[in-house]
């Protein structure tokens, strides 16, 4: 029997798996919180310190977790940017990956290069305010003395995996988290050091992109580290995606992806074009209205919560009596519209009960994740299954109607830290 661990690095804690390679079952699993303050506003910051990570990682690993694991893979979050100077240290804090300080910088960066358009074609995804490639453009503008000093270029995996190698002279990433940094497509397989340039004002060192297969290397103790990838790709291989399966991500946002064997260009830049763990592709796409629409339904019909929501739309029927919810309530991406607003129609006597309102919610939001769907399969993705993740995707109204308006078998998976075990 071989035992290896997982480890995912999340936004806020980390965890790890031990697991039996034979069976593939979970043998044992540590967790800890990351050592970070929160926000005045109780939120989580958008700059933090790495050296939390390594301690939550060490605290998540005590008690002799990691005894007997013969490898470990790491997963972390996605678009965290942790600039280092030639000398290996931190330049600033490693800016998260739910950092949004940079949407004008975003929108900068698309003009600079062209377009959206442009983008798209160039490195498979048009920047957001999250993505690396325009955190440096937000840092070349904002912090230009710690733009100057940047030298080498990681993300949070990326960073991890280095600090257990013990800062070796090689760095290494995979192609997963590569393909969401801004300046690498998926398409090609190569960086874009011309989109680093452009953004941060000169070149930086990369990391080498390494393949599904290779080791990253060895610890000082002998521990084999693999290639490791981003939270995402590791969670899609976690639930054992293949070909026709699809991912609905229900937070308060949205996102559908699915593994496909080709890189997808969407010149309108709807399609973010990543790569999986495997060797694969994972096209994504994202709506900004998911469960944020149904907690505005809630509070609009002083419903105490989604549960309650759920059960008051199950009394009502499918169409929920012609009442339709478009839930734009804060612009959309899919379709491009970020400054449009949600719309209410189909108002009759007989439809303007709490319970068609809540029902036609539910719709409106599985909906608009149907159109994210369908944007994959008009680019020839086949979707014959669907895993249904989050909190929300257990509320019988979701579950109800999704089958039908995603015209595909629905899967729920049972909650597990499926990052960490695909790590």
């Amino acid at each position: 029997m071989g035992i290896v661990a997982g480890l995912d690095s999340a936004p806020d804690f980390t965890r790890i798996v031990v697991c039996d390679t034979d069976t593939g079952s979970v043998l044992k699993q540590g967790y800890a919180q990351h050592p970070v303050q929160s926000t005045d506003g109780g939120g989580r910051p958008s700059d933090v310190d790495p050296q939390a990570w390594l301690l939550s990682l060490g605290e998540a690993a005590g008690g002799g977790l990691l005894e007997g694991v013969q490898a470990i893979g790491v997963s972390a979050q996605a678009n965290a940017l942790v600039p280092l100077d030639a000398q290996g240290n931190t330049v600033r804090p490693a800016m998260t990956g739910g950092d949004k300080r940079a949407q004008v910088a975003a929108a900068d960066l698309i003009d600079a290069f062209g377009g959206r358009e442009a983008w798209a074609q160039a490195v498979g995804c048009v920047p957001g305010a999250a993505q690396p490639v325009t955190k440096l453009r937000w840092m070349a503008r904002s912090e230009p003395e710690s733009a100057a000093r940047t030298a080498v270029l990681l993300q949070a995996h990326d960073w991890l995996v280095w600090q257990l190698l013990g800062r070796p002279v090689r760095r290494t990433t995979d192609r997963g988290g590569a393909s969401g940094t801004g300046y690498w497509a998926a398409a090609t397989g190569g960086y874009r050091p011309d989109l680093v340039e452009l953004a941060l004002g000169h070149q930086a060192m990369l990391p080498e992109v390494i393949g599904p297969a290779e080791a990253a290397g060895t610890t000082p103790e002998g521990l084999l580290i693999s290639a490791g990838t981003g939270e995402t790709m590791a969670a899609a291989f976690g639930l054992g995606i293949g070909l026709g399966d699809a991912v609905v991500s229900l937070g308060a946002s949205g996102s559908v992806m699915a593994v496909h064997p080709e890189a997808l260009v969407d010149q309108y830049g709807m399609i973010t074009s990543l790569a999986d763990a495997t060797g694969m592709h994972l096209p994504v796409v994202t709506t900004l209205n998911a469960v944020r629409a149904l907690r505005g339904t809630a509070e609009l019909l002083g419903v105490p919560d989604l549960e309650t929501l759920s059960d008051l739309a199950m009394k009502s029927t499918p169409g929920s009596h012609g009442l339709v919810l478009l839930p734009y309530l804060e612009g959309e991406r899919t379709p491009n519209l970020p400054h449009t607003a949600g719309t209410l129609a189909g108002l009759r006597r007989e439809s303007m009960k709490p319970e068609h309102l809540a029902r036609a919610a539910f719709e409106g939001m599985l909906c608009g994740l149907a159109d994210a769907l369908d944007v994959l399969r008009g680019r020839g993705v086949e979707v014959r299954r669907v895993f249904l993740l989050g909190p929300a995707a257990e509320l019988p109204a979701v579950q109800s109607a999704a089958p039908a308006l995603f015209g595909a078998q629905v899967v729920v998976p049972q909650p597990a830290d499926y990052a960490a075990i695909g790590a």
